[in-house]
């Protein structure tokens, strides 16, 4: 069952321009409620111009440091971002759902793992926590940290991932990549492509010693990386991703208008949620899950309703339904019959899902 906490904010702080760091008070007996994996996301919510809004961001700190932060960057036209980064104040209160995601894995202290890592703006959010956290607890880790970002001034959290380079040294190596500024070396000029990629498996990497790659950022980076990397020697299955806010290609929009054609009509839908179970009948007015059980009165846990954030995520126990798009999931989770119910269309008269996952 969906529980979300007032949660009031201890501070919060511009990094940049346009993005603030909130950090969150959370009280001594919801830690263990609120412990976390480094990766994660917090879905918050609150009411703006009276309407209900919610939203995941990933958590920045380390949960070795007894701190729940976030960075949030404002959005032309973001309703949450815009009124984080212009009227939260240090003292207000926002509800917020305890920890969730799967953008991580488990430290493993036996181990001497060498990781890389790609960022894109805010994105490196969650990076700096996998960073943070497996450079403390894994005394012989390593992590090369390819970090794109407009200019100099635009790089969050610049400062303190110079002091980790400087407290882990030898250990972490940052290189940044500019768009809008020019650098001394061609290669740190503008996005990453295939050919540069080449160059920093040549020269920076080892695609065959790397244990563990995390890529976070726009889809277009995220899928360019994965592809090349795979064909330069890395595992594909060592290769986890996290998108941010991404557009809807137009093979996307037709992809989901397909989709949404194949909903069968009256779907006798359950939904199991923490042992109870909920039962509706799919309306007419809703091609997915999540807005169809909503609508009939169940409370379940959703952030961006874009197939983006995972938080919706369930499993298909019984029956069928297909994503019209699908962002948070990969392939061995679909196999697994894992669906975003924001996305999920019933294909079949029975459907019977299980958010207790």
């Amino acid at each position: 069952m969906v529980k979300f906490y007032p949660i009031q904010i201890a501070d919060i702080q511009k990094e940049t321009k346009d993005c603030s760091v909130v950090t969150f008070d959370i009280p001594n007996d919801l830690k263990e409620e609120f412990k976390f994996n480094q990766g994660q996301h917090l879905t918050l919510k609150t009411i703006i111009n009276g309407e209900e809004v919610r939203r995941s961001y990933s958590l920045c700190s380390s949960p070795l440091e007894d701190k729940w932060q976030v960075v949030v960057k404002k959005i032309n036209g973001g309703l949450f971002s815009t009124f984080i980064n212009t009227e939260l104040k240090k003292g207000d209160t926002l509800e917020i759902m305890p920890p969730s995601g799967h953008f991580f894995k488990p430290v493993d202290t036996t181990k001497a793992k060498n990781y890389i890592v790609f960022a894109a703006g805010s994105g490196i959010t969650p990076i700096l926590s996998i960073i943070k956290t497996h450079l403390a607890a894994e005394p012989n880790a390593t992590f090369k940290l390819f970090y794109l970002n407009r200019t100099v001034k635009s790089i969050i959290f610049k400062e303190q991932i110079e002091q980790l380079k400087n407290v882990y040294f030898n250990r972490l190596e940052i290189f940044h990549f500019l768009t809008k500024e020019h650098r001394p070396v061609e290669l740190f000029n503008g996005r990453f492509t295939k050919e540069k990629l080449q160059v920093m498996a040549e020269k920076l990497f080892d695609p065959k010693e790397i244990d563990e790659c995390f890529i976070c950022g726009p889809e277009d980076m995220i899928f360019l990386l994965r592809d090349e990397l795979v064909a330069l020697g890395l595992d594909k299955e060592k290769i986890h991703y996290e998108l941010f806010v991404t557009g809807i290609s137009e093979e996307d929009k037709k992809r989901a208008a397909t989709i949404a054609e194949k909903k069968v009509e009256g779907t006798e839908v359950t939904i199991i949620d923490g042992g109870k179970e909920f039962h509706f009948i799919m309306e007419a007015d809703y091609d997915n899950i999540l807005d169809g059980a909503i609508a009939a009165g169940a409370d379940l846990p959703f952030a961006c309703k874009g197939g983006v954030c995972g938080t919706c995520r369930c499993k298909i126990v019984e029956g069928t339904a297909e994503m019209k798009i699908n962002y948070a999931l990969d392939e061995s989770e679909v196999e697994k019959q894992l669906t975003l119910s924001c996305q999920a269309v019933p294909t079949s008269k029975k459907l019977v899902v299980d958010f207790g996952i």
